[in-house]
């Protein structure tokens, strides 16, 4: 397969997604038809900048986890493009177009930590091994080199050095997602996917671990995808702010853009279910009447139309374009 497909927009961003997708197959009866497909992902656009972070925010099983998995190509994709580029100039890849043996060539630079800081570790194997694992595999150090460097990335995550002949059921949440950090830090990445990476943890621990984030974005240079619900942490952490919904980006633009002038319905809602830590102020919270949509069977036009309270007849047949400068603050909803 060809990996240096040319994208259609040239710029020096990290990442270019294009038209991303990803359905899962629903088989049916004795022979196993093919009978329809859950639309997780149904065609997002974004890039990422270097030494950026982009939230991914919306309800559950909106398509966030998903997206993210699959820019990894931990799930194969449906359809579109992911051009990547490892440094400022350098050709676009398209990781979609890669094979297995090709793909792993940039998985030293895409990265993961999950949700949960306990089921992502391998309860059989000590925390050295599970940090050390990567750079075995990839040829990267051996023997005392490897337990240096191990001992180093521990360090640097506010572990002690002594704690790598231990095992994950010994740590607390906090300091398993340390060791999750680190695990992802171990091969010098370009991009980390953090996929709930602060929401299984008490508040004071994810206040240490997103500072911990930032500090190291600073150092390494690194880019986040940031998926998460707690909105209060995405203010704080990201550079922009992606809004989905159904499988679908309904608004994209800068932090300061979605929490200070969002456009879509949907947006507006979730922020107004935001907590506001003063008594004497009322809080105007919109209410999301009904249930999302099935995405087995998303409906025709927007999907968000039959929970919204300002919806038009066009809403409901005619799904609507993203308004908005490109790669600024832009919306898909006809009524703006």
């Amino acid at each position: 397969m060809s990996s240096t497909t040319q994208s259609p927009v040239a710029t020096d961003n990290l990442l270019e997604v294009k038209g991303l997708q990803k359905y899962f197959p629903i088989h049916k009866g004795v022979l196993s038809r093919h009978v329809g497909d859950v639309k997780a992902v149904d065609g997002l656009d974004f890039h990422l900048g270097r030494q950026e972070t982009l939230s991914l925010v919306g309800e559950s099983g909106c398509g966030k986890t998903t997206a993210g998995r699959t820019l990894l190509r931990l799930y194969d994709p449906t359809g579109g493009s992911a051009f990547y580029r490892p440094k400022a100039g350098d050709p676009p890849i398209n990781l979609f177009r890669l094979g297995q043996r090709e793909m792993r060539e940039y998985r030293r630079d895409l990265q993961i930590i999950f949700q949960d800081p306990y089921g992502s570790l391998n309860p059989r194997i000590t925390v050295g091994n599970t940090i050390g694992e990567a750079l075995r595999v990839h040829g990267l150090a051996r023997g005392s080199e490897l337990s240096d460097r191990v001992e180093q990335l521990l360090e640097r995550v506010g572990m002690r050095a002594e704690v790598s002949n231990r095992y994950p059921h010994e740590f607390s949440g906090g300091q398993r997602q340390r060791i999750g950090i680190a695990r992802a830090l171990a091969l010098n990445p370009k991009l980390i996917v953090c996929d709930e990476a602060v929401s299984a943890l008490d508040v004071s621990i994810q206040a240490q671990v997103i500072n911990l984030l930032k500090d190291l974005q600073s150092e390494y240079g690194l880019s986040y995808i940031f998926i998460a619900h707690d909105l209060s942490v995405v203010r704080y952490l990201s550079d922009r702010v992606a809004v989905m919904y159904l499988g679908r980006i309904v608004e994209i633009g800068a932090t300061a853009e979605i929490f200070g002038n969002a456009q879509h319905p949907y947006t507006k809602a979730l922020l107004s279910a935001i907590p506001i830590p003063d008594p004497r102020r009322r809080a105007s919270h919109i209410p999301l009447i009904g249930d999302v949509p099935s995405p087995i069977n998303p409906p025709k036009g927007c999907h968000f139309a039959a929970r919204c309270s300002i919806a038009e007849d066009r809403c409901r047949g005619e799904y609507p374009a993203m308004e908005g400068p490109e790669g600024g603050h832009q919306a898909a909803c006809h009524l703006l």
